[in-house]
């Protein structure tokens, strides 16, 4: 599954082996949420370089369903992307849903967004959503508070999380040994465990351990990224990660900002996925690769600009000319300015084609950046 093949200051580097394809790590997910990415074809993200995709559980079950894509033969036939995929296990999509949810051992019944039908989530639920769809890597069903709340609350979603994964993990395994999926000769998915306990170490390090007791195949840090400080959320990672195991993956779920990226990699995470490149593309913010002055030089140094200023309207010059994409290399600051202010499709498409060519080549030059296997 993972073989970790050389780990130094700047970070861990290995494969990820699935059935679907073998991943460099570290790698990044573009987040396809509904299976499919705003202005993005698949062929578009594999000319990017993009190796694995995140779809989202919480969005599928509601439109089409989970019995449509299995008919389907499941979600890599389904949405046409022959690569692996990860899907997470809608847990963090409810919680958002505060004012339309409830929540006990159990699970969180909630209502629909799309036409406020009532429905259920719970551990088994998680886990039979996920298989029928078919993804590669799935996702325990965790309890995701927000980083203010009382310790209390965090305490009891550290318990609740515990109980869900243990659950999830033995109706994972029920699914794994049914008749059905032996006789369709399916490979199985790898199942993570979610560490939380928002800023509080000791419930950190309570969540890691007893979630590495029940042995899963990966391990996600979870309830980041939901508006404490970055040095906050250094401090987790410092504190997590020496705890996992060095032979399973690590995942650092809705972190993307390129700034960050390298120092989680240092602090030894294996995988990212964040909508924010898309989601700053489409409102105007590009990153952009910055002059070189040495071919020795680390390669990830870039920049931010707001491509919708009216400095960039008469600013012909092309919008990246070493970029990975290739609309990004044809057209220039001006012509995008202009489709953005506009509201033209085509203006976000070059814009998020842009923001994720970047992302996934930050991740690749880390990638490089960790020294190579000893012969």
């Amino acid at each position: 599954m993972f073989s970790l093949y050389t780990s130094s200051l700047a970070g861990r580097r290995g494969q990820l082996c699935t059935a679907h394809g073998t991943i460099e790590t570290p790698f990044f997910f573009p987040v396809a949420t509904a299976g499919a990415m705003k202005g993005i074809s698949h062929q578009e993200l594999l000319d990017l370089g993009a190796e694995v995709l995140l779809c989202n559980t919480y969005h599928l079950h509601l439109r089409p369903g989970e019995h449509v894509v299995a008919d389907a033969g499941g979600l890599h036939k389904f949405i046409g992307w022959e690569k692996p995929i990860l899907t997470d296990s809608g847990g963090f999509q409810v919680f958002s849903l505060r004012k339309i949810r409830s929540l006990d051992d159990s699970g969180v019944t909630f209502q629909s967004h799309l036409d406020g039908k009532e429905l259920f989530l719970g551990p088994r639920e998680a886990m039979e959503i996920q298989h029928a769809l078919g993804a590669d890597i799935i996702m325990v069903l965790d309890e995701c508070p927000p980083s203010t709340a009382d310790r209390s609350e965090i305490e009891q979603a550290v318990e609740r999380t515990l109980r869900w994964a243990k659950e999830c993990k033995r109706v994972h395994e029920e699914l794994c040994r049914s008749v059905a999926l032996r006789q369709a000769q399916c490979d199985t998915p790898f199942l993570f465990g979610i560490v939380q306990g928002g800023l509080e170490k000791d419930l950190r390090e309570y969540c890691a351990r007893e979630l590495i007791a029940m042995d899963f195949d990966g391990y996600a840090i979870g309830g980041l990224a939901v508006g404490e400080s970055e040095e906050e959320m250094y401090q987790v990672l410092d504190w997590v990660c020496p705890l996992l195991p060095e032979d399973k993956p690590r995942y650092l779920m809705g972190v993307g900002k390129l700034s960050q990226l390298p120092v989680c990699v240092s602090k030894g995470i294996d995988m990212f996925d964040c909508v924010l490149p898309m989601r700053e593309a489409r409102h105007g913010t590009v990153y952009v690769q910055e002059a070189k002055d040495s071919k020795d030089c680390v390669s990830f140094m870039y920049d931010t600009i707001r491509i919708t200023n009216e400095k960039y309207m008469n600013d012909h010059s092309l919008i990246d000319p070493q970029s990975p994409s290739l609309l990004s290399r044809k057209h220039s600051k001006s012509y995008l300015c202009h489709l953005l202010r506009s509201g033209e499709r085509y203006g976000e498409t070059i814009a998020c084609m842009q923001n994720m060519g970047m992302t996934l080549k930050v991740m690749k030059d880390v990638r490089e950046n960790i020294r190579h296997p000893v012969e």
